[in-house]
């Protein structure tokens, strides 16, 4: 078996920094300042950003955990009006359905999500570019788990439920464009496939050692083959 698990922002999607402006938007109703501009989201939780930006402004962790549900919920509520209104137009990464087309024919493999985005985002962004949310049969998200290096175990465990059996950490493969996709399984052994489709290179990714990287998903036999031998 195989658990190939995709990261979203710039792996699946380009959203047009929809997220961005609606986490920003949250941040300026409920905290008063919409965070750092220099603040780099990628590669980081819907609630690791929260906390990140507002310790930066002085909050204690007491004060962004009482408020932590009311910022996610009006994060959502934002980002549902801003993907609605046709504004930014959200688009689906070359090679993206090709791929997940090849993948859903494979006896042996499941199809999932491992994303800093919180489960409601995930679904919001995905139905805006076209791709059904569910298609993805084992998913972990930024809902489950503050840190994205505990997320590969929360998808391994669900895997196992989903199959009725004991999922290896090794079978699990993270899909991803960012450092953080690369490392975050490494606890349990998961294999990482880097894409150059974000923020960072061939070259950047390739230095934190994946099984393979690529410049995006656009050649579908050779990612499903690296996909399926690593």
């Amino acid at each position: 078996m195989r658990i190939v698990l995709f990261d979203i922002d710039g792996t699946l999607l380009r959203s047009g920094g929809v997220g961005r402006i609606s986490m920003e938007r949250a941040l300026k109703t409920v905290f008063g300042s919409p965070g750092r501009s220099e603040y780099h989201y990628d590669g980081k939780t819907d609630r690791q950003i929260v906390r990140d930006l507002m310790r930066h402004e002085g909050f204690s962790d007491e004060d962004i955990d009482a408020q932590m549900e009311e910022l996610l919920a009006a994060y959502v509520e934002r980002l549902e009006i801003e993907l609605s209104s046709g504004t930014r137009s959200v688009l689906v990464l070359d090679g993206v359905v090709e791929l997940l087309d090849e993948l859903d024919k494979q006896e042996r493999v499941v199809v999932g999500l491992l994303t800093g985005n919180i489960k409601q985002g995930a679904r919001a962004k995905l139905t805006a570019a076209g791709i059904d949310p569910a298609r993805f049969r084992v998913n972990a998200f930024g809902s489950d788990h503050e840190l994205r290096p505990e997320l590969p175990a929360v998808a391994r465990r669900r895997a196992s439920e989903l199959l009725g059996i004991d999922i290896a950490g090794n079978r699990l493969v993270v899909v991803g464009d960012t450092p953080a996709d690369i490392q975050c399984g490494e606890a349990i052994g998961a294999r990482a496939i880097g894409v150059a489709t974000g923020r960072y290179s061939v070259e950047q990714l390739a230095a934190y050692k994946p099984y393979a990287v690529f410049e995006s998903l656009a050649d579908t036999d050779t990612v499903l083959n690296s996909i399926m031998n690593a």
